[in-house]
């Protein structure tokens, strides 16, 4: 992808694409054209009709150079704010309208931090395999496994993104303790032990249950470790320049 790269630095130069500019409290700035993933791009645009024209041709020569193909027809247009012709400009690309948040690599892209929707996928995947589970017989041995092993690392990649809201962490939790002490019956069962005893480790008396609030917080603090040693790379510099973020100071407290 690196042609595509090229590609849309020479646009932006030459003027007929803008891409996004972030803008830093000293006057400072930087464009950002596009962000690549294995098969995944995004592509910053103003609105307009001529920008949409010039990135078909740009998209249409990146065709005939690689000799791969770009679906359109899986690609969306996301406003972001207010975009009066927007079906307009997506006519003019080939491509469908989307809207915010959208998904991208995962994550809900617009989304607001504390949203608990973020969260609706990950209740559903938690409810999904229960509903498997509760077909055959698994001993509360058993049960604990499937709890330490798999319901525990559904919410890794979220919660390592954002802070988990506590009433979506007492839902999930509230899951895996019905789970475990229930098992697939439908009549309530006592649950014998507390939870935080639960999520103790073993050597402490409990059984070894992720705690999903220290759990969110140590994968969020990970990003103060990320954001001091990986100097160059692009999130750190955004997250610099747009907030003047001194050195040696982290991300967790802006």
């Amino acid at each position: 992808m690196e042609v595509f790269s090229s590609m849309m630095r020479r646009a932006i130069s030459g003027g007929y694409l803008s891409g996004w500019k972030v803008s830093g409290g000293r006057g400072e700035g930087m464009h950002i054209s596009h962000l690549l993933f294995a098969n995944d791009t995004l592509v910053f645009c103003e609105e307009s009709s001529d920008e949409m024209t010039y990135l078909s041709w740009l998209l249409m020569w990146f065709e005939a150079c690689s000799g791969l193909r770009i679906n359109l027809e899986k690609s969306e247009m996301i406003p972001v704010g207010r975009v009066l012709n927007i079906k307009g400009l997506a006519l003019e690309l080939g491509c469908k309208v989307g809207g915010i948040p959208s998904s991208y690599l995962g994550m809900p892209l617009g989304a607001a931090f504390n949203s608990l929707a973020v969260w609706d996928g990950v209740e559903k995947r938690f409810r999904r395999r229960l509903a498997m589970w509760k077909r055959q017989y698994i001993s509360k041995g058993g049960r604990l496994t499937l709890i330490r092993s798999t319901m525990s690392s559904m919410p890794i990649y979220l919660m390592s993104l954002f802070h988990l809201p506590r009433k979506v962490r007492l839902r999930l939790e509230k899951i895996q303790r019905d789970f475990l002490w229930g098992g697939g019956t439908l009549a309530h069962k006592p649950h014998l032990v507390r939870w935080n005893l639960v999520c103790l480790e073993k050597r402490k008396g409990g059984l070894g249950v992720r705690n999903l609030s220290l759990m969110n917080n140590a994968l969020l603090c990970k990003w103060n470790w990320r954001f001091a040693n990986e100097k160059e790379a692009l999130w750190r510099s955004v997250i610099s320049l747009k907030y003047g973020v001194e050195e040696g100071a982290g991300v967790l407290g802006m």
